[in-house]
């Protein structure tokens, strides 16, 4: 049925492409002319840290409906912000696409974006979703919620992350290494809101709790309360979808043994981060670059987003999975998410005087 869906999707947005023109503004240069070089330009280079096959579905069919090439370039996020950077004005790098604010706030602070004007990304990325002075844009959302033994924990006993930190919780919580900028973002966001004393506390308590020393990914987290090394874990709520639909009978297992629980409904809200985009500052491709941008914030490509890699949509407009629903609304952390890359390194800074490795 999954398969399906996505088809049905992909050639819905086949056609709406074949009967709708483009609605990327046309650059032009400072004698108000068209830059024909733009205009004759047939590709886009993309440099990505991504690595989802949905990604790649949705480019080839950008391709069909636009006769633009997309040319993906992927590594570690760090590696190709670097390359950028070593490359200077001769990369041919047209758009930088990773997970995580905090990234997309670290390329913009090297000076590697550029603004970005499209009446068509305001409408469909909300404000909260995109960089204040539109160098970057969201294109999927994730949250970083408690994931615990269905057999061990009773939901009600869950609260917030803060509550994490208290006694009865001594040996039982799994989180991955500080060295993950998931990790990072998370306690930023603590930072943001708590201020830095608070955030420093709660990363001490909760190192105090450890089941183990961190160690494997979030998924490892899962797989480690069913091996009973421990009883609940902070995790993204897309590798939890990932694990209930995997092709590993195991992974699946592990997954139905486990609830997924929104942490601070009742205070400051759960975790989100995002993955998101923004257009080089040497970009030699800038129109095909904003038109990919454009079509992968577009309802039709968000719903497939949200119905094979389990990402919630930053498209309103766009419909959810099942899944995600069956998860139930929940409330979102309200602050900037540049504030993520604004305090990284005081997160950093405490994860080391706390001693999380």
């Amino acid at each position: 049925m999954k398969k399906l869906f996505v088809f049905v999707v992909l050639s819905a947005l086949f056609l709406l492409a074949a009967c709708s023109d483009s609605s990327s503004t046309t650059q032009k240069n400072s004698e108000g002319k068209k830059n024909s070089s733009q205009e004759e330009s047939k590709e886009v280079n993309l440099y990505t840290s991504r690595h989802y096959d949905v990604d790649d579905t949705l480019y080839k069919e950008f391709e069909k409906e636009t006769g633009i090439k997309v040319n993906v370039i992927k590594g570690e996020p760090d590696e190709l912000l670097e390359r950028i950077k070593r490359e200077g004005n001769a990369s041919k790098a047209d758009l930088f696409l990773t997970s995580d604010a905090a990234r997309l706030f670290r390329a913009k602070e090297d000076g590697l974006l550029q603004t970005v004007s499209s009446d068509t990304l305001d409408k469909q990325v909300p404000k909260n979703f995109q960089d204040t002075d539109q160098m970057w844009y969201g294109l999927t959302k994730r949250a970083r919620v408690i994931v615990y033994n269905k057999d061990k924990v009773k939901p009600e006993e869950l609260s917030t992350y803060e509550a994490l930190t208290e006694a009865q919780w001594k040996n039982r919580v799994l989180v991955r290494s500080s060295e993950n900028v998931y990790n990072q973002s998370l306690l930023a966001s603590f930072i943001e809101i708590n201020g830095e004393e608070k955030a420093k506390e709660w990363a001490s308590g909760l190192v105090t709790n450890f089941a183990r020393n961190p160690e494997g990914g979030d998924r490892d987290q899962a797989k480690a309360i069913a091996a009973g090394i421990g009883d609940v874990a902070i995790m993204n709520t897309y590798y939890y979808g990932q694990m209930l639909n995997s092709t590993d009978p195991e992974e699946v297992k592990v997954a139905e043994s486990l609830g997924v629980f929104f942490p601070n409904q009742d205070t400051t809200g759960t975790h989100v981060n995002i993955s998101g985009a923004g257009v080089i500052k040497t970009s030699k491709n800038k129109d095909n670059a904003i038109k990919l941008l454009e079509y992968l914030t577009a309802p039709e490509a968000q719903t497939v987003f949200a119905e094979t890699n389990y990402e919630y949509p930053v498209n309103p407009e766009a419909t959810s999975s099942e899944l995600l629903k069956s998860w139930g609304k929940f409330k979102e952390q309200d602050i900037p998410l540049s504030s993520l890359g604004d305090n990284n390194s005081k997160a950093v800074m405490i994860f080391n005087e706390v001693g999380w490795k």
